[in-house]
């Protein structure tokens, strides 16, 4: 029998609470029963292992992006769009950084079709309607603009940035012009 008050929802939202505490790749079901001081068993009929908690985590992760994502796109286009984009996944990041890891867990194919995933691919691909890409530009630019939101992302949580000049800050600002840049001469000649 579920122990009351015990929900999936409840256990997923607490996992990622603690995947931001301790790290992403220390959340697991027994460290998640010693958050709410009950024995690993009473988890087992919320949740099937630490692989399911984790995904669930992830699910939330991708899902809280994309609508932060999507808020942050709302009447914007073009460098104001590609810049609002960018924020948001950088201030998720540092906002949560066990949860942002969550989002780049690898999911199976049927939990990748029912996550936010496509909802990101959406919007960066909106992102690039104000800069009038074609096929197959446009899937190399929604994996460049992938790669660089992440990259300095993942190095500027990491420290690879806190200990020389110029301040991160502006740099993700210079990057940005660049990509802008980049996209309205795509491709270069």
């Amino acid at each position: 029998m579920p122990r009351a008050g015990l929900t999936t929802d409840r256990l997923i939202q607490a996992g990622a609470d603690l995947a931001d505490d301790v790290g992403f790749d220390q959340v697991t079901v027994s460290a998640l029963a010693r958050r709410f001081d009950v024995k690993v068993a009473s988890l087992y009929s919320h949740l099937k292992n630490s692989q399911d908690l984790r995904t669930g985590i992830a699910l939330l992760a991708l899902e809280e992006l994309a609508d932060r994502g999507a808020n942050a796109l709302a009447g914007r286009a073009g460098k104001d769009a590609l810049i609002a984009l960018a924020n948001v996944y950088r201030d998720y990041a540092r906002e949560h950084p066990g949860r942002y890891a969550a989002a780049q867990f690898k999911l199976t194919p049927e939990a990748a079709a029912a996550s936010a995933g496509s909802r990101h691919a959406q919007m960066t691909r909106a992102v690039l309607r104000g800069y009038d890409l074609t096929e197959p530009d446009q899937t190399h630019a929604v994996r460049l603009l992938g790669s660089v939101f992440h990259g300095y992302v993942s190095l500027e949580l990491s420290g690879g940035f806190s200990h020389s000049a110029p301040d991160s800050q502006e740099t993700w600002t210079s990057i940005l012009d660049a990509l802008d840049a980049l996209l309205r001469n795509w491709p270069a000649q």
